[in-house]
């Protein structure tokens, strides 16, 4: 499985982006999709998950401000960020989870997010 990651960018603090993330290669049975990111000097951490049948779920400091969505027939999802705050400054990447005798979770290379004025 590859994802390719795009949509990242300089922004102002409170500003939008939208992030999507292509699925390629052997995408059968991918069932959740969704982003994580990684701040310098901090530990990855998983920011918002989406199941095939779309069920989300959110880490608590992008509840109400971001929202993910999936167009399953692409393979794509997507991040929309709004309220931005310079604390959301990361490094963002797509992940796919594809349930192989087990769940096995493949990352993209990130795409860079800097909020600042």
């Amino acid at each position: 499985v590859q994802l390719v990651e795009s949509g990242g960018g300089l922004v102002q603090p409170g500003g939008s982006l939208r992030l999507s993330c292509a699925a390629s290669g052997s995408v059968v049975s991918i069932n959740a999709m969704g982003w994580g990111r990684q701040a310098p000097g901090k530990e990855r951490e998983v920011v918002a998950t989406i199941t095939s049948d779309r069920s989300t779920n959110y880490v608590d400091s992008v509840k109400g401000r971001f929202t993910i969505s999936r167009d399953n027939a692409k393979n794509t999802v997507y991040l929309q960020m709004n309220s931005l705050k310079p604390e959301d400054t990361a490094v963002y990447y797509c992940l796919a989870d594809q349930e192989r005798l087990g769940v096995v979770r493949y990352w993209g290379q990130g795409t860079q997010v800097t909020v600042s004025s």
